[in-house]
């Protein structure tokens, strides 16, 4: 009797603790899907601002061009072909601002008139890139740091300046 009663007691405190390590697992599981989250949440912020400043400049009857001709910039490389990327593309392609590529890693498979490269092939001269993936800015600017020599801005710098 002495032994069943230990048994049980046994197996009831390994379920427990069975119960708990997986509670604490899941705890783990939903913070990293929180912080996942958050940062999808927070990329998505930053493109809506973004977006709404770039409204603000059109409502006002400016245009993105002017930044590029008040830095003395005629010739265009848009990193990132998205949302953002085809807007600015679309801004740019009826100006004096030739507009030379796109680059994503997508490339294959988008379908533009705009000439698209990936970013593992030759990168053609221009005097600026634009880089429009606002999230991953630094790691793309460190990287063609590395391989262009012409300069390297974020759409943020070219929205928020003018």
């Amino acid at each position: 009797m002495k032994t069943v009663l230990i048994s049980m007691i046994m197996m009831f405190v390994g379920v427990m603790i069975g119960y708990f390590l997986c509670w604490l697992r899941s705890l783990k599981k939903e913070k990293k899907d929180v912080q996942i989250w958050r940062k999808l949440s927070d990329k998505h912020m930053d493109m809506f601002m973004l977006m709404n400043q770039w409204i603000k400049i059109y409502q006002s009857g400016d245009a993105v061009e002017k930044y590029f001709e008040e830095e003395g910039y005629r010739s265009v490389i848009i990193y990132g072909m998205n949302f953002i990327g085809d807007r600015l593309w679309n801004e740019l392609r009826n100006t004096e601002i030739n507009v030379i590529c796109g680059i994503d890693k997508k490339a294959k498979s988008i379908i533009s008139d705009l000439p698209l490269i990936t970013s593992n092939e030759e990168i053609p001269q221009a005097d600026v890139i634009v880089v429009t993936a606002i999230s991953s800015y630094d790691a793309i600017e460190n990287d063609l740091s590395k391989r262009v020599k012409c300069n390297i801005v974020s759409i943020e710098d070219v929205i928020y300046s003018i």
